[in-house]
């Protein structure tokens, strides 16, 4: 089992505390990490990989989307590779940062009816593999890292978040 050595980082008093954060983070990333070490043969190095995780809030996440994204508006989450890594490849000792907007995340949950906890999974997860450089451009990337993310969250006892929609592009 690959280890992670999660860093947290809680910009917003509306988030969880830390502990509650880390222990989700824990739960959540270390299935993730599990399932594409095994199912998708995603090799890990030998020492703990390192990844950072920051709760924030829209205003931070739409300076940081605009400055790096050039979109001037508040998203999800934002994950940042610290390396280029292809899925498949061996990443560095850093995996990178996943940042996440409290508020979207909020809004986001109650329009899709689900809990605050079980989109804030998807969205830790969907991050996560941004970090092994799964991505949702093309179709054909989406509906590889769509069913890598339902996958996991079956794992995680979730239900497919993707259910009746069209791959994301």
């Amino acid at each position: 089992m690959p280890e992670l050595d999660i860093q947290i980082s809680v910009e917003d008093e509306r988030w969880p505390d830390e502990e509650q954060l880390s222990a989700l983070s824990e739960r959540v990333l270390g299935a993730a990490a599990g399932f594409i070490a095994t199912e998708e043969k995603q090799p890990f190095p030998p020492h703990p990989c390192e990844v950072s995780l920051v709760f924030t809030d829209d205003a931070a996440i739409r300076e940081i989307n605009a400055e790096w994204r050039g979109k001037d508006k508040p998203t999800n989450v934002l994950s940042f590779p610290a390396f280029p890594v292809t899925p498949g490849k061996t990443p560095g000792p850093m995996l990178g940062d996943i940042v996440i907007a409290r508020e979207t995340v909020e809004r986001e949950a109650l329009d899709l009816e689900k809990s605050f906890d079980d989109h804030l999974t998807h969205l830790m997860v969907h991050g996560f593999l941004h970090l092994f450089g799964y991505d949702h451009i093309e179709t054909d990337e989406a509906e590889k890292m769509e069913a890598l993310e339902t996958r996991i969250l079956a794992r995680l006892g979730l239900s497919d978040p993707y259910a009746g929609q069209d791959p994301l592009v």
